[in-house]
């Protein structure tokens, strides 16, 4: 199995259609007021650094890395193709950002994500992700939990 993760323009047919996947699932899962997806447009600002997984070449999976200015980063757009669960690629995916936000002299990388989503919870509670109040922007949201990890 050749797993590949790379930095790549998110403005690409199958990654746009990855996107879609995702929105349809959080669509299904919270009310618009709790869904925090960011758009392409922002995915593509200078201060995002935007990664895809490829399985022998298909794309599977995205996240980005968005600098907070503050020697923090936030993870959006965290993505697996569902046809890909199994392969590992979510923690694959977290641990190529986590060492990019090092190599960036990030203290911290934060996310936010939703109380129904067992499997992306426990995937960042194994990788060392403990709870925090809303950060940035965010407003409390009982549908939200909001995590962080000190990168050293």
């Amino acid at each position: 199995m050749t797993v590949t993760i790379e930095k790549e323009r998110p403005r690409q047919p199958e990654i746009i259609d990855l996107l879609h996947q995702s929105d349809l699932y959080a669509q299904s899962l919270y009310p618009a007021e709790s869904n925090h997806l960011v758009d392409i447009e922002t995915l593509e600002k200078p201060d995002v650094s935007f990664f895809v997984a490829r399985h022998n070449g298909a794309i599977v999976g995205c996240c980005a890395l968005v600098d907070a200015k503050d020697r923090t980063g936030e993870i959006k757009r965290m993505f697996v193709d569902p046809r890909a669960r199994g392969l590992k690629i979510g923690r694959r995916l977290l641990e190529h950002i986590e060492a990019h936000g090092r190599d960036l002299g990030m203290k911290a990388i934060r996310l936010e994500t939703g109380i129904r989503q067992p499997e992306a919870i426990g995937l960042y509670r194994s990788a060392g992700y403990r709870d925090i109040g809303p950060f940035g922007s965010y407003q409390p949201d009982p549908l939200s939990l909001f995590m962080e990890k000190p990168l050293g």
